[in-house]
């Protein structure tokens, strides 16, 4: 990954995490010239970007488009009462920026489609999935597979919540383990905010470690949780030989 020299600014603010084992100030040079992808920025996707933002990520490319509803507010931490009815990504680039004015933004009022996203994904160094459609993680886990982009695929329903990391070549892609869209997946579907900061907040750890060059990403294993419980089960997934998606990258 690229790296960017930090500012005496910089190395105050990043002073608490700076010391973790084996990351350091290399890990965070490498985080400060580093580009996310998020794909939608509602109660998932906006903590994964708070989250980043808050850890120094040099560029985030946020794409979401539609106006701010009431019922976004239960969640989608970067949006505002005030902020009703005005551009979701607008509101989250204000709230972002707030935190981190030396953070670069790309805010792109579009949802991911068949004519934005190989564009998207080429701006950036891993891609963050927080869509609630299919569609949208089909497109991006193509194009990821096609460009060779790390993909942290995150997803919730009511209480559960599901996570992986995926390296193209190496690990399974979102294909591999779903080859079509489950029947029952709704664009709109029950859901508590804590439970989407929960997953939000794993999947911000993992672009971290994978941009910071330091711990053990979920390659090749899924983490389920269900908050209802406290239960948490983590497994190792495969790869599809015969995955239209990535299956010829093993052969």
């Amino acid at each position: 990954m690229p790296q960017a020299p930090l500012n005496n600014e910089e190395k105050e603010t990043y002073a608490w995490q700076i010391p973790v084992r084996d990351f350091g100030e290399e890990g965070q040079e490498r985080l400060k010239g580093a580009s996310v992808l998020i794909s939608r920025i509602g109660g998932l996707g906006g903590v994964v970007a708070y989250e980043l933002a808050a850890a120094g990520i040099g560029r985030l490319i946020l794409a979401h488009a539609g106006d701010i509803k009431p019922g976004d507010l239960n969640r989608q931490l970067l949006m505002t009462h005030d902020a009703l009815g005005t551009p979701r990504i607008e509101s989250a680039k204000k709230r972002l920026l707030e935190l981190n004015p030396r953070l670069q933004i790309d805010a792109v009022a579009q949802n991911v489609a068949e004519e934005n996203a190989a564009d998207l994904v080429s701006r950036a160094d891993v891609v963050v999935d927080c869509a609630p459609l299919f569609a949208e993680r089909y497109l991006l886990n193509r194009q990821a597979v096609a460009q060779g982009k790390h993909l942290i695929e995150c997803s919730m329903y009511e209480m559960e919540f599901n996570i992986t990391s995926i390296e193209p070549g190496t690990t399974p892609c979102l294909r591999c383990l779903f080859p079509d869209a489950p029947p029952t997946w709704k664009r709109e579907f029950p859901v508590f905010g804590a439970v989407s900061g929960v997953v939000g907040c794993l999947g911000a750890s993992e672009a971290i470690k994978i941009l910071g060059g330091f711990g053990n990403p979920l390659y090749g294993q899924l983490i389920r949780g269900d908050l209802r419980n406290m239960q948490f089960q983590k497994m190792t997934i495969h790869r599809d030989p015969s995955c239209r998606e990535c299956g010829h990258l093993f052969q």
